[in-house]
């Protein structure tokens, strides 16, 4: 089958790999028809991991089952379904507790948690990719109504949506709240998204890139341009003085902040010290960004071992909550899926590109610069669309 490959930092290519197959009584392959771009596969883009040549990207899929292993009792061929990004056993003491992403079983590494697709998480390959291979099916499928309908919305049910969700839940969001979420990239979109579902009065989204504020303004969000000043300062002004209730990081150890010479650059650090004066004393922030152990291309020693300068004093002084963490999809997946089909909610509207699965590696180069309004991307590796539609 066809798959996209990560080959080098900068390069991924569409290559020929073997077909998955059914391993376990409990395995299903999903014919993929929907498959996302993360944000996330950039780190591995971006040679900021351990990923090794070879390995098929690919977390947030979507598809109809193809084939379905003996042991599976609640699917059959021809559901169309989404994956969690999260691969999860179900019944190791986390995944009672209903914290898939960190389950103990998935993981031969030890790390407590599995993906598909992605370094260090386990021995899973991704599935921007025509076919996938799911394990403990039954626990991590979640069915979709048949046919087409609200295909892009449910696309965005293997991560974004229930990682910005998990971001407002980590927070604790409640109605009536001001928010401020830095980062409005899709994780950041749908966290301010998220907010305004759960009844927010006013949620700021921070950035630099005017196509995704835009979409935050889209969306009855606030936008605030950190190039144009202070970020902090900004909301302070349109919150009395106060700052607001709760706080999002949906960057992560990426960020970025201006230079003296009108560069950005980048400081790890930097999001969750602005955060920590953006919101009130006795405040919460939540955590869905990105920080890893350990990053090759970090900018200084400490940031390659994962050790950041954060106003941890500051933070203790203001009596600041913080959960941090990804996001345990299947807490959230069924209800968010139930908003969708209700019309109640259509997180699609963060999707710029939907694409044949050939055109992955410009698509990469794109998403990676931020450019030609490249916010979200979709890749259909069954699909007959024509180049760039």
């Amino acid at each position: 089958m066809r798959a996209v490959v990560y080959r080098k930092p900068f390069e991924v290519a569409v290559e020929e790999v073997p077909d998955p197959r059914i391993e376990q009584p409990n395995d299903v392959i999903v014919r993929i028809t929907s498959a996302c771009i993360c944000g996330s596969d950039l780190h591995m883009y971006e040679g900021r991991t351990a990923a090794e040549p070879g390995l098929v990207l690919g977390h947030e899929n979507l598809g109809v089952i193809d084939e379905v292993g003996s042991g599976v009792t609640t699917l059959e061929r021809g559901d169309r379904v989404v994956m969690p990004f999260n691969v999860a056993c179900g019944f190791c003491k986390n995944c009672l507790a209903g914290f898939t992403g960190f389950c103990l079983t998935v993981n031969p590494s030890g790390f407590a948690g599995g993906a598909y697709g992605y370094v260090a998480m386990g021995p899973y390959p991704g599935g921007q990719a025509e076919y996938l291979r799911v394990p403990f099916a039954d626990f991590n499928c979640l069915k979709l109504p048949p046919g087409t309908d609200h295909e892009t919305d449910y696309a965005l049910l293997a991560d974004i949506f229930p990682t910005g969700y998990h971001g407002c839940e980590l927070a604790g969001v409640s109605p009536g709240e001001t928010v401020a979420v830095y980062g409005a990239g899709p994780v950041g979109l749908m966290a301010a998204y998220s907010a305004l579902l759960r009844g927010a009065s006013r949620v700021f989204v921070v950035d630099r890139v005017p196509e995704r504020l835009a979409k935050a303004r889209g969306i009855g969000a606030i936008p605030v341009d950190f190039s144009a000043g202070d970020p902090v300062e900004q909301i302070r002004d349109q919150t009395g003085g106060e700052g607001t209730d709760k706080g999002i990081d949906a960057v992560g150890y990426q960020a970025l902040v201006g230079g003296e010479d009108g560069q950005a650059r980048e400081d790890p650090a930097a999001v969750l010290n602005q955060l920590v004066d953006t919101v009130r004393a006795t405040g919460a922030l939540g955590v869905p960004g990105l920080y890893v152990p350990s990053d090759p291309g970090g900018v200084d020693e400490a940031a390659k071992r994962g050790v950041l300068a954060v106003a941890v004093g500051r933070l203790f002084e203001k009596g600041l909550r913080v959960g941090t963490g990804q996001a345990n999809v299947k807490r959230y997946n069924r209800r968010l899926r139930d908003l969708i089909s209700e019309g109640r909610a259509a997180p699609g509207f963060v999707v710029s590109h939907q694409l044949p699965l050939q055109e992955a590696p410009i698509a990469y180069q794109k998403f990676d610069q931020r450019v030609e309004g490249y916010t979200k991307v979709i890749l259909k590796p069954d699909s007959g669309l024509g180049p760039g539609l």
